[in-house]
């Protein structure tokens, strides 16, 4: 009976053996050039702020959501063994996998790595780290953020909050951010019945980057996310010194990265006393919008390297005192539909720009042809100040009650360096009384005078034989 067991039972395996060697083995695959992948997540954030080197794991499951089996050609990340982070698909190590298989209806397991030092320099391991992993399948490419934290800060106000608001209110007391470790503000800051205080050194860090939203209609809104937003009941109060000064700029401070524009959206200032002393603003879209009424104390001030106008006034009230403007995209200075503007010993410099350094005006379009506008009064005047670069006219005014209403459009110049050209045809410019009447006394400077020691280099000190020197009326204070 045993026999007839064993005669049986190696009977049936042979069958099976025979059966299944015949059998043709099914490689095909989902070949629709719509196929997609799913993901658990579409951002693999490695959320933890190290103090001390560390390594992070995370996990991603990739779907396959057809009948078929899908093949992946290949899945990546884009740096390659240079990026910080790590890949382990399904048991096999590497940062590039080709032909990765995933059966009808299943799923597979991806995990990511990252090591993380926060003691090495930001251009090391910046505050934020992001890299990508991509999935090529039937043609078609999808991608997952891979993101980590480089350094020990203070993430304002989660490290959660790309492309999301987040406000700041204190029931109009105020709050000091006086902690030595760097601020890092991740999405957009809203500043509403608070006072924000910045001491001498403060450092903020603004990461702006591309975030994706959906209005009520579900329409998709895509837009820079890094601004701070200081709306009609807050006041940022920014206090350095010459020795440690408050600096505001973009977070990208690698090799390559330290001095590029358009990082982030810039400041929009909605509300009264706000105070800027010994402040840089830097690697921004804008420096600062003093938008409808807002009033701006601005001292020993720089703000420079933005994609367009480095400080904006639109209706509002600007002081500034000794401060430089320059790298601007657009206008270094761009005060619009009226305001009270005063500048003293302040240096707006345009080198490269098909923009003037400052523009002023006393109207508002709604239109493109300007046919639907509104009018506010302007005062403006600046004294012991310079206002040059390297177009022919560094200055434009537009007037919009065309010289009917002359207290609409106030505008003085005292003991300034200007260039101008076009500005002084009666046809073209309309002001050919500009240096006796709204510039007096002033000096209209041609490009190739000595003024600065070397804009190339950024360097903005008046040369030994500028013609600016000397020429400033003292004032009193």
């Amino acid at each position: 009976m045993k026999k007839i067991f064993s005669y049986l039972v190696v009977g049936l395996l042979g069958s099976w053996l025979l059966l299944n060697g015949c059998r043709k083995i099914d490689d095909s695959y989902y070949e629709g050039q719509e196929a997609m992948l799913e993901f658990s997540t579409d951002t693999l954030r490695f959320d933890t702020v190290f103090t001390q080197l560390g390594s992070a794991t995370r996990i991603l499951k990739v779907y396959n959501p057809y009948k078929e089996p899908v093949l992946i050609s290949r899945i990546y990340i884009p740096e390659g063994t240079s990026s910080k982070f790590r890949l382990n698909v399904d048991g096999v190590p590497g940062n590039e996998i080709t032909d990765v298989k995933i059966a009808a209806e299943d799923s597979i397991y991806l995990f990511g790595e990252v090591t993380i030092d926060p003691d090495q320099p930001l251009s090391a391991s910046p505050f934020i780290i992001n890299d990508e992993i991509l999935f090529e399948t039937n043609g078609n490419t999808q991608r997952v953020v891979l993101e980590a934290w480089g350094q020990n800060a203070n993430y304002i106000p989660s490290r959660f909050n790309k492309g999301g608001v987040a406000l700041l209110s204190c029931d109009f007391a105020e709050v000091t951010w006086d902690d030595p470790k760097p601020y890092v503000i991740y999405g957009i800051l809203v500043i509403d019945s608070c006072t924000l205080n910045l001491p001498p050194g403060a450092r903020v860090y603004v990461h702006g980057g591309i975030a994706r939203a959906y209005d009520e209609n579900e329409e998709l809104i895509v837009y820079n996310d890094g601004l701070i937003n200081v709306f009609p009941k807050g006041r940022l109060n920014a206090q350095g010194t010459l020795e440690e000064p408050v600096i505001i700029q973009g977070d990208r401070l690698e090799e390559g990265f330290q001095e590029t524009s358009g990082q982030w959206v810039g400041i929009r200032l909605a509300g009264k006393d706000n105070v800027f002393e010994h402040v840089t603003i830097k690697n921004s879209l804008i420096g600062v919008l003093v938008d409808s009424a807002a009033q701006l104390t601005m001292r020993h001030g720089q703000i420079y390297n933005t994609d367009g106008p480095g400080l904006i006034g639109r209706h509002g009230e600007i002081e500034a005192v000794n401060c430089l403007f320059y790298n601007n995209g657009d206008r270094s200075v761009q005060l619009g539909f009226g305001g009270d503007y005063d500048f003293s010993y302040c240096t707006l410099a345009s080198y490269g720009v098909d923009a003037p350094a400052l523009s002023l005006s006393n109207g508002i379009c709604y239109d493109l042809l300007c046919e639907e506008f509104d009018i506010y009064r302007l005062h403006a005047n600046f004294r012991n100040s310079i206002v040059f670069g390297s177009r022919a006219d560094e200055i434009v005014l537009s007037d919009f009650t065309g010289g009917q209403d002359p207290f609409s459009f106030v505008v003085g110049f005292d003991h300034c360096l200007v260039r101008v050209r076009d500005l002084l045809d009666p046809d073209d410019g309309g002001y050919p009384n500009f240096l006796f009447e709204q510039c007096n006394p002033c000096i209209n400077a041609d490009f190739g005078d000595p003024i600065f020691v070397d804009p190339n280099e950024d360097d903005y000190h008046l040369d030994t034989l500028s013609i600016a020197e000397g020429q400033a009326l003292p004032l009193p204070g």
